[in-house]
């Protein structure tokens, strides 16, 4: 019998589609190559011009935490004030960062677990005291929340334009709605997630004001993630300040190609429909969306078990992955409470189906009773209707 591997349906890394598992297979070659550098470069001009970014793109070996940070520092001066918008556990992380760096910070906590801060409350937070810095995450992987980031950029060019405003696009960039010039000074992301590559970098748009506020600042006491030791890579990558992840950037590169072929707009759209068939689906099996369908996020879906299902967490996963899928426990309040599915990246209605029927067996098999094929059915059921 033949043994296959089972989906990874986490929250990232995601599934890997052959091309970019070729590309990256190419050989290693020295990072000052010119067979690189024009493709590097290229990459660089691409991640600027997809997304209407004004200022330069950055593509660092390392992980999104390491993202969260350069963002920060490199905007945030010992005498800014920053406000962090926190919808879970990565948001903490935010704030976390900002309180080990001794930043005068200040925390806006959602008001429940999948519910998303309001853009009234950033409103009404920066108008009663001055903030230079807002911090936020589009996609809250842990609590499947998206904020609504297109209608807070046109609050803040009308209430607050001196604000800068750095967003953690971690589980959204390359799958849900978003350009640089709704307003964004930074974003930043990693090569595991929507761009459905390998874990391995980090990924960091700046605009020319946050640019621009960088060179306006001090020395900085972190050196390998510093913007000025960056920049001069970035506009001409035949420059060296740290050694690239060489194979990674070529298989950046196709992922980036896939995209550009698919088109960013079809994109989004096709992760916003698979997102809404999943959810239906999962419903269809007695299991409850853990966000509010109002901010439900088009690239993880959180599934919390019934009361009284007599489902234990661990084995419950335990169950789906010998059918098939590894899905996701869940972080913070929510530990224990259900499980979370990853829908991002280059995944197709082929992988969705397998996913729903690995899910419906663990149910069986662990006697919580349901129909077999009734989460199938409203999945198909969706698909029809999407597209």
């Amino acid at each position: 019998m033949i043994k296959r591997n089972p989906l990874v349906m986490v929250p990232g890394p995601t599934p890997v589609a052959r091309s970019i598992q070729d590309a990256m297979g190419r050989e290693t070659i020295s990072f000052n190559d010119p067979r690189l550098t024009c493709e590097f470069n290229a990459l660089v001009s691409d991640l600027v011009s997809l997304w209407r970014c004004d200022g330069i793109a950055f593509v660092v070996a390392g992980s999104g935490t390491m993202g969260m940070e350069m963002g920060i520092v490199n905007t945030a001066s010992s005498s800014d004030r920053v406000l962090i918008c926190s919808n879970g556990y990565f948001g903490d992380r935010m704030a976390d960062i900002c309180s080990r760096k001794g930043f005068d910070s200040e925390v806006i906590k959602a008001p429940a677990c999948g519910m998303t801060v309001s853009v009234e409350d950033v409103d009404k937070k920066l108008s009663e005291r001055k903030f230079d810095i807002l911090v936020l995450t589009h996609v809250e992987t842990s609590t499947g929340v998206e904020f609504p980031l297109k209608d807070l950029t046109e609050m803040m060019r009308a209430h607050h334009p001196g604000t800068l405003i750095i967003v953690d696009g971690v589980a959204s960039m390359g799958g849900v709605d978003f350009y640089m010039d709704w307003g964004v000074d930074v974003m930043l992301s990693c090569s595991q997630k929507c761009f459905g590559t390998s874990p391995g970098l980090a990924l960091l748009w700046a605009s020319r004001r946050a640019v621009a506020k960088r060179r306006s600042m001090p020395p900085i006491a972190e050196s390998y993630i510093d913007f000025e030791k960056w920049i001069p890579v970035m506009e001409d990558t035949m420059r060296y300040w740290g050694t690239p992840a060489v194979n990674m950037i070529w298989a950046l590169s196709e992922a980036v190609r896939i995209i550009k072929e698919e088109g960013l707009e079809n994109r989004f759209k096709r992760h916003r429909a698979y997102a809404k068939a999943i959810r239906r689906s999962i419903s269809a099996m007695g299991f409850k969306p853990g966000a509010d369908e109002s901010v439900a996020s088009p690239t993880v879906t959180v599934c919390l078990y019934p009361e009284g299902c007599g489902l234990d967490d661990a084995d419950f996963r335990d169950a789906v992955y010998s059918e098939g899928a590894h899905v996701a426990g869940c972080l913070g309040e929510l530990a224990g409470r259900g499980f979370r599915i990853g829908h991002m990246g280059n995944i197709d209605e082929h992988i969705l189906v397998s996913l729903i029927a690995a899910i419906e067996r663990a149910c069986i098999k662990r006697g919580y009773k349901i129909k077999p094929g009734v989460g199938l059915a409203s999945l198909q059921e969706s698909l029809l209707k999407s597209w």
